[in-house]
């Protein structure tokens, strides 16, 4: 079949707990008649035989998890379970169960199944279920006792009342006892028998019996008791390590008994969950789940014991921030913090709020700037956490701070400074800690994490803060690196810091529009950091590389001039043509850098590449970027020459013509209209920057206004009757030695604007058929070729 929405794998739940896989093949529901209703049918994928037939009955209780699981109980001892291939396969399925028992599909549970008397209908139900008969607790029983207990887990009603014999006939105390007899006379067998007799208990999932097994006088054994996993050929040692290996330290000295025993207990049985038990599968994943919320209800309570013992806190941060106190110590009091920071996560919003207030009042900020310089990898680590619960909680209070240093402080004392040294000294290879770091400075300049401030101004401060007391912190080991045509530098260690920088500083171009453009421009940061684009590590090659592709991405003019005035694209050229082709991810991201000044039609750089690198590229065949930047390059240049050629032969007549209409013409008395105004306004700052040449007036006046004549003649002829039409022109020139009186009359005054000139055409073809009325008179010794050399080509 090729329906892989429909295709599961079918399980089934063994004797040992176990699940086991029952075959592959594809899932459909239809009715049965033998059945007398509608099934579940599982074919096999391999032959096609029948895998599973299975009745939807309207009492059983199916259950959808993680959204490919449909498991289901059939009759007491044998559980069933779908793993379906696709979501979409799971839903169609699910719904039509539910739709079979009448459900919504929106449940994860067709039937309600609720613990204890939350209930009445199930507290009935479990009532009409036998109690369990719990055999007596002997050594020779224990295979009986396991059995039982095994058998118990199917059904939730019998959960119920198994949990119910346990706890009423103290039992839990009973197979302890029997624990520690079986261990003095090794009998191993069983041992092993407890060993799943408590596995199991554990699934009962009852925080009742929770409460017996992790008393003082009782986790201990119930322990030991896991220790002897009867697949292991040896017992694991797990209680030798708690009461041994794992030493509690208290950093101050705890008196309240009761949180000396809850942080005890919690530890225990953390490690319980963490470790003793074994994993459990995908399908027992919820089975834990009051021993989750145990743990947790735990940590909330030994953070509320701590936080109303205002004396132990405020001790703990004397001692942390005094001079005197041995780092061995500090280190103790920072683990301890870590840890309550790491409990606080449990709490409700408005409870981690003021437990975080609690902190900063204290003076947690203070406090990290002393251990976070501490040449102590523990404490130094446990700092970073610390900084990044506060930062990842509420970053506003990290920058108050911050701000409120900008004049008290000195810069290398400042804890953002001290964040970033911190960064660039990490010693660890795999710079886990500048990582860190780096996370949390880019928390800090997130510009999104800003607008919901209640301090409004808090943008601006806090960049203008970085950039003039922070930013050459972060920048100094990239621009010693980078003296050279070469780095300087190209340890592992070196390169993988740089890498860190790169991507902090990308990202402040992303999102610190202003001030890290003033940065890159006044330092010539971009140059420097294209000197990394010759580095012998492929992915510092392309940090680089990346970082200029989010400068090109602004298509801001500022920065294309500064490309182009640098002649930056160079490093970039030179290590396409060094990759020499090669199919890899620098071809690929160089090759998109240009694809996306193409396809964005940035045309300083389009330009500026095809003239400075075009015979370069243009043997560059595999790919047709180069190609198209070409094309795309002689298309702007034909635009500008057209452009340029008109408006050099606007600039012409503008200069001549409009100066003689303002002083020869006289006007109707009337009030000009828009577009007649814009043109004369145009006319006087032309005539200004450009004046005429004096030397030949007549000369000018003549050829102008013998154009002007022609042409209006001409247009106005053209759409009216040639000889006594109603838009004749009549224009008179007389031209001798001496400018003399000219007069016009122009019946649609609209011919005199700027519209009348066009200079694509040819004027000596427009002469010849301009009508009556349109020969110069001015200068009969000329012949039309020098007069048609000294006017402007008109239309």
């Amino acid at each position: 079949m090729t329906d892989t929405r429909r295709r599961v794998k079918l399980y089934a739940l063994n004797a040992d707990r176990q699940w086991d896989d029952r075959g592959t093949g594809h899932v459909s529901s239809c009715y049965v008649e033998r059945l007398k209703g509608t099934s579940l049918l599982v074919r096999a994928e391999s032959d096609g035989s029948l895998l599973l037939e299975s009745k939807i009955q309207p009492d059983t209780a199916y259950q959808k998890q993680q959204d490919t699981l449909i498991v289901w109980s059939e009759g007491d001892n044998f559980d069933l379970a779908l793993s379906f291939q696709e979501k979409a396969g799971c839903d169609e399925i699910w719904e039509k169960i539910c739709q079979v028992q009448g459900k919504d599909p929106s449940v994860e549970i067709t039937q309600d199944i609720v613990e204890e008397s939350e209930d009445e209908r199930f507290d009935e139900m479990s009532d009409s279920v036998q109690p369990v008969e719990l055999p007596a607790c002997e050594m020779g029983r224990l295979e009986d006792i396991s059995e039982l207990v095994n058998s118990c887990l199917v059904s939730p009603a019998r959960k119920d009342k198994l949990a119910a014999a346990l706890e009423s006939q103290h039992y839990i105390k009973k197979l302890l006892n029997l624990f520690r007899m079986c261990e003095d006379i090794e009998n191993i067998e069983g041992l092993h028998h407890l060993y799943e007799i408590f596995k199991s208990i554990f699934l009962l999932n009852k925080n009742t019996l929770f409460d017996t097994m992790f008393a003082d006088d009782t986790i201990f054994d119930v322990v030991g008791c896991l220790e002897y996993d009867p697949s292991l050929p040896q017992p694991k040692k797990h209680r030798e390590y708690l009461r041994e290996l794992a030493k509690f330290r208290e950093a101050i000295p705890i008196k309240n008994q009761d949180l000396l025993a809850k942080i005890h207990q919690t530890y225990r049985v953390q490690y319980i969950q963490d470790i003793v038990l074994p994993t459990p599968t995908v399908f027992e994943d919820n089975l834990l789940s009051t021993l989750s919320s145990f743990i947790f209800f735990n940590k909330v309570e030994i953070v509320k014991l701590i936080e109303e013992d205002e004396k132990f806190l405020t001790d703990l941060f004397k001692l942390l921030m005094d001079d005197k106190t041995p780092n061995s110590k500090r280190r103790d009091l920072v683990l301890f913090l870590k840890e309550f920071c790491n409990f606080s996560q449990n709490l409700q919003p408005q409870d981690k709020d003021a437990f975080y207030k609690t902190l900063v009042t204290l003076g947690i900020q203070p406090a990290l700037e002393i251990t976070l310089s501490i040449d102590d990898q523990k404490t130094k680590t446990a700092s970073i956490d610390i900084l990044t619960y506060i930062v990842e909680f509420s970053p506003s209070v990290v920058r108050d701070y911050t701000l409120q240093q900008a004049n008290n402080t000195e810069e290398e004392q400042m804890l953002l400074n001290i964040v970033i040294e911190q960064m660039l000294r990490d010693r660890d290879p795999e710079l886990g800690g500048a990582v860190q770091l780096m996370g949390v400075l880019r928390i800090l300049l997130d510009p999104e994490s800003m607008l919901a401030s209640v301090n409004k101004s808090e943008k601006a401060d806090f960049l203008n803060f970085f950039y003039k007391h922070s930013i050459q912190t972060l920048i100094a080991p990239l621009l010693a690196n980078t003296t050279g045509e070469k780095p300087l530098r190209e340890d592992y260690h070196t390169v993988q810091l740089l890498g860190l920088v790169l991507e902090l500083l990308a990202f402040c171009v992303e999102h610190h529009t202003y001030h890290i453009k003033t940065c890159i421009l006044n330092k010539d940061l971009l140059r420097r950091i294209l000197v990394l684009m010759r580095s012998t590590h492929t992915f510092l090659v392309l940090g680089a590389l990346r970082f200029m592709r989010r400068i090109i991405a602004l298509k801001d003019e500022y920065y294309n001039r500064y490309i182009i005035k640098g002649n930056l694209f160079a490093p970039v050229i030179d290590a396409f043509l060094r990759n020499n082709g090669r199919y890899n991810l620098l071809d690929s991201a160089i090759l998109e850098l240009f694809e996306f000044i193409k396809l964005e039609d940035i045309k300083s750089l389009c330009s500026h590449v095809v003239e400075n690198y075009g015979k370069i590229l243009e043997d560059v065949e595999y790919v047709q970027t180069f190609k198209a930047l070409k094309t795309r390059y002689d298309q702007h240049q034909d635009k500008l020459k057209e452009r340029d050629r008109v408006s050099g032969s606007v600039a012409v007549a503008e200069a001549v013509v409009p100066s003689l209409l303002r002083t020869r013409y006289r006007r109707e008395a009337r009030t000009p209209d828009d577009e007649e105004e814009m043109w004369f306004t145009d006319d006087d700052e032309l005539d200004d920057d450009a004046p005429l040449d004096s030397a030949q007036p007549h000369t000018h006046a003549h050829h102008a206004l013998d154009a002007i004549g022609k042409i209006v003649e001409k247009k106005v002829c053209s759409n009216t009757d040639t000889v006594n039409g109603p838009s004749r022109v009549l224009l008179s020139t007389t031209v001798s030695n001496k400018p003399t009186h000219t007069d016009v009359q122009v019946s649609s005054p609209r011919l005199l604007n700027k519209g009348l000139v066009d200079y694509d055409g040819d004027s000596d073809e427009e002469e010849d058929g301009g009508g009556g009325g349109g020969s110069s008179s001015g200068s009969g010794s000329s012949t039309s070729e020098e007069r048609d050399a000294k006017r402007p080509r008109l239309a």
